[in-house]
């Protein structure tokens, strides 16, 4: 049985999965934990090349193995510009996983042997932004570990320490 803490974050490229990469990163380090950095491609469905629109200068659309090769090369760039701003988790161990499919179903599978799934929250202003989108929502109901829902921060790819003064601080639940 492996003894080794699997903290698993999913990231999109957007500002809130950089703060969950920034805030799982960290809790890896002080776990001495391992960490799983997982982006999910699209499944694009072009009904119209089977009917020979490129022949009418719409052009090929790119493959699934090309969209997942973009999004995991987006990845490792957030994952090198995240571990250089942040030295002191040098040792943390990071393995980048890249699957085409629906975000939350890619999350749930890559979590499923996983101590922690760490999430960003899209906050959107007013009484949206305390919801929980479509992904996190889905993920925090069918995860088979805790879930952490990491909140926008004022400076972006910064958190706030843990709130010991009534501050907001992530969320986990499970």
């Amino acid at each position: 049985m492996d003894d080794v803490t699997t903290i698993v974050v999913g990231i999109d490229g957007s500002p809130a999965s950089r703060d969950a990469l920034v805030y799982a990163l960290q809790d890896a380090g002080r776990r001495h934990a391992r960490l799983r950095v997982v982006a999910a491609a699209p499944e694009l469905q072009f009904w119209g090349t089977a009917y020979g629109l490129g022949m009418y200068g719409m052009g090929v659309p790119p493959t699934t193995a090309e969209i997942v090769a973009d999004v995991r090369a987006a990845a490792q760039r957030m994952i090198d510009e995240v571990s250089a701003a942040h030295p002191g988790t040098a040792a943390v161990s990071i393995d980048l996983v890249t699957a085409a499919g629906a975000p939350a179903e890619v999350l749930l599978s890559a979590a499923q042997d996983a101590d922690l799934l760490v999430l960003g929250h899209r906050g959107r202003g007013g009484i949206s932004s305390a919801l929980l989108g479509s992904v996190g929502l889905q993920c925090v109901l069918h995860a088979t570990c805790p879930v952490t829902v990491v909140r926008p921060q004022t400076a972006p790819g910064t958190l706030a320490p843990a709130a010991t003064d009534g501050a907001a601080a992530p969320a986990t639940v499970g």
